[in-house]
Parts: C-alpha cells; sequence; structure tokens
C-alpha cells in the first residue's frame, strides 16, 4: 500500500473470486437493494474489516457503543434480515445463495447465526428516529425481523454495474493514487450535482492534499434524488471544465443511501479510508435528510470517538454561500453574515427554477451544470 492511509481495520478485505462450483445450495435469499449494494461494498473491501454480514454482539455493540464487539469503531448494523418463511428453511452451517432482485446469483452467504433485530432499537441507535417518514428507517421496518449472520463469497459483486470507466474498488483507487503520486487525498462524498459551494469546498481541501477524490454515492437512493446518470453528467462536465487534472480524480461509489446523518458520516468516513483517503469534507448535515438532524451533529460526533479509532481525518466546513460584498464564496469562518448579502437558495427554489428553464444565478451553480438539470427535466 506505500505510503497511503491503512484500511480501518488494518487489512482490505478481499471476498471476491468465488465461483459456482458444485451443488447449488438448497435456499436462495432475494436481497433487497440496499442489501445489494451492502453485499457489494463488503465484497469489495469497502466495509473492511467486515467479511460478511453482522452477527447479534456485533450488532448490538454497533448500536450501543458505535463499535464493534471487538472495540472496532463502526456505526450502523450491516445486515442481512430475511422474512419468517425464508428464515425458516435456513440453519446454522447452511450456505445459502444470494439473489439479486431479478433472481441472478450475486454469491453465498454461510450461516454463522440466525439473531432477531431489534428494529426500534436500531432506528433509534443508528438514525436517531423511529419515525418510519424518515427513508432510511423505513427500508429497515419493510425488511423482514430475522438476521442471518456470517461469511459471503461474491461470484458477482453487482450485476449490469452503471459508469465502469469510473467504477475503482478500493484496491483500484488505492493504485491510481500510487500511480498519481499522491499521498494525501481528501474525499467529497455527494449525493448532488457539485454547485459553487461544493466547489469552494473541494478546492478548499485541494489546497491542502495531493489529490481529491470526487466520489459520488451511486447506489440505492430515495425518490426524487437527482437520477445518477444526470449527475454522472455533470460532475464528468464540472471536472473537465472547473478542476485541475492532475489533482482531481472521479470515481463512483456503489454504496446505499441510509440517510442516517452523523452516524452514516462515520460510515462514509470509514469507507474513504479503505478506498485510501486521508481526508474527507464533512459539511453541514452530512447525509442527512429533512430536519432530523442538526447542521454540525455530524461534525460533533467525530470528536467523540476514541483516539485512534478512525485514521481519516475529517475536514470540517461552514455553510458556504456568494457574498456579494466580498465577490466571492464565503462561510460564517472567513465573512461576517451580513443581511441580504449571501445568495442563498433552498432546494425547492433551484427545483422551481429548473422546472420553469430558468438557470439559477451563475454565484451559485455553474451555467453548464444548471443546463443540464434543465434539460434533464424537460426530458424527464
Amino acid at each position: 500500500m506505500g505510503t497511503l492511509i491503512t484500511p480501518h481495520g488494518g487489512q482490505l478485505v478481499d471476498r471476491t473470486g468465488a465461483t459456482e462450483a458444485g451443488a447449488a445450495p438448497a435456499v436462495a435469499i432475494t436481497l433487497n437493494e440496499r442489501q445489494q449494494c451492502d453485499f457489494e461494498m463488503i465484497a469489495i473491501g469497502a466495509m473492511s474489516p467486515l467479511n460478511g454480514f453482522m452477527g447479534e454482539a456485533d450488532y448490538n455493540s454497533v448500536c450501543d457503543n458505535l463499535a464493534l464487539a471487538n472495540g472496532t469503531v463502526w456505526p450502523i448494523p450491516i445486515t442481512c434480515a430475511v422474512d419468517d418463511a425464508a428464515a425458516g428453511k435456513v440453519g446454522v452451517g447452511d450456505r445459502v445463495a444470494l439473489n439479486d432482485g431479478q433472481g441472478r446469483l450475486l454469491g453465498y452467504l454461510t450461516v454463522s447465526e440466525k439473531y432477531k433485530q431489534d428494529k426500534k432499537k436500531q432506528a433509534l441507535k443508528a438514525f436517531g428516529t423511529d419515525d418510519d417518514a424518515h427513508p432510511g428507517v423505513k427500508v429497515t421496518y419493510d425488511e423482514g425481523d430475522t438476521c442471518l449472520a456470517g461469511q459471503i463469497d461474491a461470484v458477482t459483486p453487482r450485476h449490469d454495474p452503471m459508469f465502469t470507466d469510473h467504477r475503482f474498488t478500493p484496491a483500484g483507487t488505492r493504485d491510481e493514487f500510487t500511480k498519481r503520486g499522491w499521498k494525501t487525498i481528501a474525499a467529497f462524498q455527494t449525493r448532488n450535482p457539485i454547485h459553487r459551494a461544493h466547489e469552494y469546498l473541494t478546492k478548499c481541501a485541494q489546497e491542502i492534499c495531493d489529490g481529491l477524490l470526487i466520489h459520488p454515492l451511486m447506489g440505492a437512493t430515495k425518490d426524487g434524488d437527482i437520477p445518477a446518470e444526470v449527475r454522472m453528467t455533470c460532475y464528468e462536465v464540472i471536472i473537465e471544465k472547473y478542476y485541475h487534472p492532475d489533482h482531481t480524480m472521479l470515481s463512483v461509489m456503489p454504496a446505499a443511501m441510509r440517510y442516517a446523518g452523523p452516524r452514516e458520516a462515520i460510515l462514509h468516513a470509514i469507507m474513504r479510508q479503505n478506498y485510501g483517503c486521508s481526508h474527507i469534507i464533512i459539511g453541514r448535515d452530512h447525509a442527512g435528510v429533512g430536519q432530523y438532524y442538526g447542521t454540525y451533529d455530524a461534525q460533533e460526533l467525530f470528536d467523540t470517538l476514541p483516539e485512534g479509532g478512525l485514521k481519516i481525518e475529517p475536514l470540517k466546513f461552514e455553510h458556504a454561500a456568494w457574498s456579494k460584498t466580498a465577490g466571492g464564496m464565503v462561510s460564517g469562518k472567513t465573512f461576517p453574515k451580513i443581511k441580504g448579502d449571501q445568495i442563498f437558495l433552498s432546494g425547492t427554489k433551484v427545483r422551481e427554477m429548473l422546472v420553469a428553464g430558468e438557470r439559477p444565478p451563475v454565484e451559485f451553480t455553474r451555467p453548464e451544470i444548471a443546463d443540464i438539470l434543465i434539460n434533464s427535466m424537460k426530458n424527464g
């Protein structure tokens, strides 16, 4: 790994490369969309040190202590929950097939344990709410009640993967960073097109790191989020026109979005450490949704982790916007607030403008990005 940061837990897991040799297992489980994403992320090492779906001791320790049973920092249960019908067919020691939603084989799970998940406890601990209007809580409540734990073996981590030109595994990003001579890398987590405030944060990070990994989450998201193909076009265009190619890299992260706010920020950091990043940008309401989390709750949770719990370092940014007085991007740390000075648009207002075919102000978004979004909404 050279001089790059070590993976979380010390070693990069690789559960890929299994074959279909031998008789097919008697039982096949269909994974939901989030579980399919988790399966891929475990298999390729992005969720190191996990090598499979969690057992009960880890499940409870993660909920209660923000760590695996052995003390390794971990914020959110990663489980294979199934309904009673499926659970009744499976025993400890069984090897079960794991399929995607179209019945295609992804790989296998060797069942080491079966246990009931406490959905209310998990919701309150991982998401900070048991409100089923929360998209992550709803997915949890809609799953089965029994968790199957055990090591996985991937035959095909994901069928029909999108954006193969920009789809690097953790080992792949690490190789690419080494080729580029980067030792320090800042990761930028996003599930939206990059607007001017994002651009400001990422370029601040580039000033202190060798490289920037723009690492959009391209797994399961909620209804209403901008389609992946549209977002990808936005990333490619803005990087080509407004970023330095020697210090910028684009790669997709095929994880599911949980909208778990502070705890998901920790998970995003762990995964980026596994991808080889030394820093991660944590802005306002990281991985939040609605009004469930405070503006800087995610940043504050990092401060509660034990010394050395994570090797990756959070880069904490305040809300940034264009100041008419300063003539550029500012934050609460760099320029005083003046009434009516900053150009700030709500997501609802931006969407209304785009639907009407109007470009938001250039101080809010680059015109090329606005045009892509306007065209997608016309054609959508």
